[in-house]
């Protein structure tokens, strides 16, 4: 056997060369409708990380499974390339970004390509070439032919150190920081381009429900963002009260500001109103503070919207309740946000914990009005008001202390008030907000609009497209404001002289349709084949970073939808399923080049291959799941592999004879028990491994299938192989683990003497069920076990045999008879069977039993087939103990034994 491992390299080397001279993972653009299965193309930052690499392991070993299923199957690879990352290393290194960009994608295909990922290269796609970005030009006029674009001032968020606005969605964490520098986000006035991704928030929360194989926490998570609310808009007045401190000169009259309106989901809670709050941005909220002390310095020091406990100050207003005409008064907190309702709010401490903390603070009055429905209550007596002094009382209720709508039921209150009170009216806010896409940078779309004094913001026509980006110019704020030549264009309308748009589009419009370009990624007349697009998406397994949950994964759903209805996409979503992978950790922390803690997975190619690296990641936890990087592990994937290796090699050489092409019946006549009982075990990893791939829980699949090469080895060291079973054995062995690691197994194919590749070769297949395997085995590994036990506790050292004794028929009766029964006493039903009864005290003890463990009963195999399930495993009890051991049917054993055996528990008798 080989001490130092496989020859990796020269493996590897070889069937890379050899899939791409037979184009193996070449979809054809005829095919039909085939699967497609799609990793998050990468930002091509110069090298793959591990988080990568398990990312496209996890794409390219369900591809490979879908292939040898005998699917057409589309896999393909492109660069995300455009970016502020590349634009910064360019003018650090007084370079250009595309030179640094089309270097870091060399680097990064030439690493995927010895990782043996199965792209098809020939769709291969770059957004940052002019082939690509033209289209994101010709779908920006579309959507603004649609009325989905608007250009308007607004308040955006602004990174003062990559120079750029950001979307919502790139805002992170409580202390608002860029997603790309962690640097804090500041509010700015700037003209916007924006996509209106509102007009399509009612079907893109709706249709949430129907991404059935998506994950719950990431549709829970849009559904959060796009926070749609039903309530009714009310409209307080609000002005100076009339005892105000006049600090505006003598005789001034209070100042009246008009109806504010306020948004609430309830409505029914309105007599319960004691303040009113605006946010710190509100108009009224900024005017005050520029002529009040107080207001002034809460504003703009004080105010914390991510605080833990709701803060603010009072002012010299009040408003006017619309519904009681009470007079209460208004503060402006931090816990009112400008960009959720209307920025303005009625207040009810009673009845939203958010109002109480506040209330409290602040001595402000707690005034309930909705009390719990008693269980009794007949539509009459209202209720008795609840104690809200420790908690808000915050579910529907019985409206109560409320004048004409006491007694009325929360939602009946609430569409009675709205319809009576003037100014109210029912109304939907949502959190959601109109996509923002302008970007002061180079190193993206450009914007295909110019501007002209006299026809404005006009749109570039197709036949310009694509506007493309001038040379790099290395200066401080937007290179494209610095392009004066670039800058100038004439006006499309009126021939007149004009100023090209210096914003680019955010990164996400890129990603927000690639996949719809790989099914057609050399056209050159539209953005992708419609027919084409219609017979092979949506992708049918898509996978990547639950941080996308609400950016990338939210915005290509919206451009499927706005391209289902302008330009007769068939489907409306993009992913029918979608998986986000764990993290890859090391010690618990994940890897990051500024913690230091990075393993390079170039080195871990060299040193132990491609196949390590993928087979160890994909074994040690399910797709979804964090896990650690172990070198221990990785070194002890390396060792499987080798021995995997030399299993073949060795047999192949002569060990065992060749028979045939190993997946027939394996010539059952002339087999003994322990070539059943491997048979069986092949069959068995056939039948659990192929239904983990559909589910891509690699690693309980990739167990199956190094259990099944632990048997062989065994078997082969124990006994005299049957030549069919064995050959079958390997033959399934190296197809199960050809999707994860598929240079290896590519290798022990052809020395098996197969004729295709691996790769295309046909999966293997059984007629076991799930059910059955799993109850064999447990029954194998019950037995197992508590034959140790006894060895154990009796201090047996040299068993002279061991006795394994089946339960008589009639228990394995009463048993069926207990599972199925639903009687109270199971002991009259046992007792109706003569052929129980008659087995007197020990079937009135056994029923006792039974019915003591009526929550854990579960129905076994047959008596016949727990004989021959350990009949088939007693090599492996005779192997351990070094024993032979005697599988015995109850009528054929000692009685004194046999009343120990239960179904799935066989009595154990060890002869010294």
């Amino acid at each position: 056997m080989s001490q130092e491992g496989y020859d990796h390299a020269t493996v590897e080397e070889r069937w890379q060369e050899a899939w791409d001279d037979a184009a193996v993972y070449h979809v054809p653009d005829d095919a039909a409708d085939p699967t497609y299965v799609l990793g998050m193309y990468p930002y091509p930052s110069g090298k793959l990380h591990m988080g990568h690499v398990r990312n496209y392991t996890i794409t390219d070993a369900y591809a490979r499974y879908r292939r040898m299923r005998g699917d057409d199957v589309l896999h393909p690879m492109g660069w995300d390339a455009f970016g502020l990352p590349a634009e910064n290393a360019a003018k650090e290194r007084d370079t250009n970004p595309r030179d640094w960009t089309f270097d870091c994608i060399d680097t990064m295909r030439g690493q995927m390509k010895s990782m043996g990922f199965g792209y098809d290269w020939d769709r291969e796609v770059t957004t940052c070439t002019p082939e690509y970005y033209r289209w994101n030009q010709w779908l920006f006029s579309r959507f603004r032919e649609a009325g989905l674009v608007e250009r308007r001032d607004a308040e955006v968020n602004w990174c003062p150190s990559c120079e750029t606005v950001l979307a919502d969605e790139q805002v992170e964490g409580d202390d608002e920081l860029c997603w790309r520098c962690d640097t804090p986000v500041e509010d700015r006035e700037l003209d916007q381009w924006f996509l209106k991704i509102t007009e399509y928030a009612d079907e893109l929360l709706e249709a949430i429900d129907g991404l059935e194989g998506w994950p719950d926490s990431v549709r829970q998570m849009q559904r959060n963002w796009i926070g749609r609310q039903y309530g009714a808009e009310v409209e307080f007045g609000i002005g100076e009260a009339q005892s105000a401190p006049d600090g505006r000169g003598e005789g001034t009259e209070p100042r009246e500001y008009g109806a504010v309106t306020a948004f609430t989901t309830r409505v029914d809670t309105v007599h319960g109103a004691t303040f009113f709050a605006l946010a710190p941005d509100h108009p009224i909220a900024e005017e005050l503070a520029e002529e009040d002390e107080a207001v002034h310095e809460f504003v703009h020091h004080e105010a914390d919207p991510d605080g833990d406990e709701p803060n603010g100050v009072e002012t010299d207003l009040t408003a006017t309740n619309p519904v009681t005409g009470e007079e209460i008064p208004v503060f402006v907190a931090d816990f009112v946000l400008s960009d959720v309702g209307t920025g303005a709010l009625m207040a009810v401490p009673a009845h939203d914990e958010r109002d109480h903390a506040f209330a409290e603070k602040k001595g402000v009055e707690v005034r309930p009005v909705i009390a719990p429905e008693p269980d009794d209550w007949n539509g009459e007596t209202v209720p008795d008001t609840p104690d809200v002094e420790g908690e808000a009382f915050t579910d529907d209720g019985i409206v109560v202390d409320s004048g004409e709508y006491a007694g009325l039921d929360s939602e009946t209150a609430r569409e009675r008030i709205t319809a009576d009170v003037d100014g109210a009216s029912e109304a939907t806010q949502y959190r959601l907000r109109d996509w923002g896409i302008s970007r002061q940078r180079y190193w993206g779309t450009p914007i295909p609009v110019v501007h002209c004094d006299d026809c404005g913001a006009v749109p570039v026509p197709d036949e310009d497209l694509p506007v493309e980006l001038p040379e790099f110019i290395n200066t401080t704020g937007n290179p494209l404001d610095a392009a004066e030549e670039w800058k100038e264009a004439t006006c499309p309308e009126c021939g007149g002289p004009a100023t090209r748009e210096t914003d680019t589009m955010d990164t996400f419009v890129d990603s927000s349709w690639y996949f719809l370009r790989y099914v057609s990624p050399d056209l050159d007349d539209a953005p992708f084949d419609l027919d084409r697009a219609n017979d092979w998406m949506p992708v049918d397994q898509y996978v990547g970073g639950i941080e996308h949950a609400v950016m990338h994964l939210l915005y290509s759903r919206f451009f499927t939808k706005v391209l289902a209805d302008e330009e007769g996409l068939d489907g409306r979503e993009p992913f029918t399923n979608l998986l986000a992978q764990g993290m890859v950790q090391l010690d618990g922390e994940k890897m990051s080049k500024s913690v230091g803690n990075t393993v390079s997975p170039q080195r871990i190619v060299d040193e132990y291959g491609a196949d390590t690296a993928r087979l160890f990641m994909m074994e040690a936890a399910q797709p979804e799941r964090d896990f650690d990087w172990s070198e221990e592990g990785v070194r002890s994937t390396y060792r499987f592999l080798t021995r995997l290796n030399d299993l073949v090699e060795e047999y192949a050489a002569g060990d065992v004879a060749l028979a045939g092409d190993g997946d027939g019946d394996a010539a059952a006549a002339d087999r003994d028990e322990i070539d059943d009982y491997v048979a069986d075990e092949t069959d068995a990893a056939v039948a659990i491994a192929g239904a983990e791939y559909d589910d891509l829980t690699f690693n309980v699949a990739l167990r199956e299938a190094q259990g099944l090469v632990r048997t062989l080895r065994i078997y082969r060291e124990y006994a005299d192989p049957h030549p069919a079973v064995f050959e079958r054995g390997v033959g399934v062995a190296v197809r199960l683990l050809a999707p994860v690691a598929p240079h290896l197994t590519e290798e022990l194919w052809e020395t098996l003497d197969r004729d295709e590749f691996v790769a295309e070769a046909e999966w293997p297949t059984a007629t076991v069920d799930r059910d059955t395997v799993e109850r064999r085995r447990r029954l194998v590994a019950n037995t197992r076990e508590d034959v140790r036990d006894i060895v154990e506790v009796a201090g047996i050292d040299d068993p002279e045999r061991i006795d394994v004794v089946v339960a008589p028929d009639w228990k394995y009766d009463a048993l069926a008879i207990a599972v199925d029964s639903d009687a109270d006493n199971l002991i009259p039903e046992l007792m109706a069977e003569s052929h129980i009864r008659e087995r007197g005290d020990a079937a009135a003890s056994y029923g006792q039993d039974l019915q003591a463990n009526r929550e854990a009963l579960q129905e076994t195999m047959s008596g016949d087939a727990e004989y021959d399930a350990l009949r088939a495993a007693a090599w492996l009890i005779e192997r351990e103990f070094d024993a032979p051991v005697r599988v015995e049917r109850a009528a054929d054993a000692d009685e004194s034994v046999v009343r120990k055996a239960e179904p799935g528990r066989p009595a154990i008798d060890i002869v010294e």
